[in-house]
């Protein structure tokens, strides 16, 4: 669940959440203004890909883009699996973490420039990261442009039918109360008819829903008519910083192809 789109400037690449991933645990929560939190699942992140994980994971088709993948359990499945996959996230340890699981990774934002745009068979935006940027509309346009026609957006919901946008700050709750060591961002909270309703209209067609392990995923299949990046409004800030350091099996110009 990593996505801002500032790279080591955005809140991703604070100490917060870096700790957090090299403890294996949190307690790490997203902070609104208002105070109210939400608990963030490190723990599970920085496991293996669990029974639920891998209920979405089947469902994958040909190459997979992983959008904000953390420290990685879902690469490394999915290329266990046979699948060509590549991560992308914002934090230099979610990605220094899913290399060292021999999986591929970049330290990219999905609103930079990235390897076979439009030739993904799957992106995937699980662990909230449909949340990404505080835009849905944005960021399902930003992912109908990477997959090819035809190809897979897998996304998880939130339990509840909301459609949430706010200024949220990663909170580990050792600041002293009155401060806000790290930065606002935007972020949003979407159930599954919320994100029906934005995706819709957009080119993307249902294909299945279902619910595993008490988390609710949605598939949503692109239409064949290709929608760009110029298509995309310029509303959110995307000056990611690009490493220097690409994955093994992917260049910065070949995205993987085939499954």
């Amino acid at each position: 669940m990593t996505g801002s789109t500032q790279g080591d400037a955005s809140p991703w690449g604070t100490d917060p959440y870096a700790d957090a991933l090299h403890n294996g645990h949190g307690p790490l929560f997203l902070r609104r203004t208002d105070g109210w939190l939400l608990p963030l699942d490190v723990e599970r992140w920085c496991a293996g890909a669990d029974a639920t994980d891998l209920a979405a994971l089947r469902r994958c088709r040909g190459s997979v883009l992983d959008v904000g993948c953390g420290p990685g359990r879902l690469v490394a499945a999915l290329a266990a699996r046979g699948h060509r996959a590549l991560g992308i996230d914002v934090s230099r340890a979610a990605v220094t973490r899913t290399l060292r699981l021999g999986a591929s990774a970049l330290h990219r934002s999905v609103f930079e420039p990235l390897p076979g745009e439009g030739r993904w068979g799957t992106v995937l935006l699980v662990d909230g990261n449909i949340g990404i940027g505080g835009d849905p509309g944005r960021l399902l346009r930003r992912t109908a442009a990477l997959v090819a026609p035809g190809g897979l957006l897998i996304a998880e919901t939130a339990p509840q039918d909301i459609d949430e946008r706010a200024e949220v700050r990663l909170d580990d709750g050792r600041a002293a109360p009155g401060t806000d060591p790290t930065p606002h961002f935007p972020w949003a909270r979407l159930g599954t008819p919320a994100l029906l309703r934005y995706a819709q209209p957009l080119g993307w067609q249902p294909a299945d829903q279902w619910e595993a392990g008490g988390r609710p995923f949605v598939s949503l299949r692109r239409g064949r008519v290709s929608l760009t990046t110029s298509a995309i409004p310029d509303t959110v800030n995307s000056t990611a910083v690009i490493s220097s350091q690409f994955p093994r099996n992917t260049s910065g110009d070949s995205p993987p192809d085939g499954s």
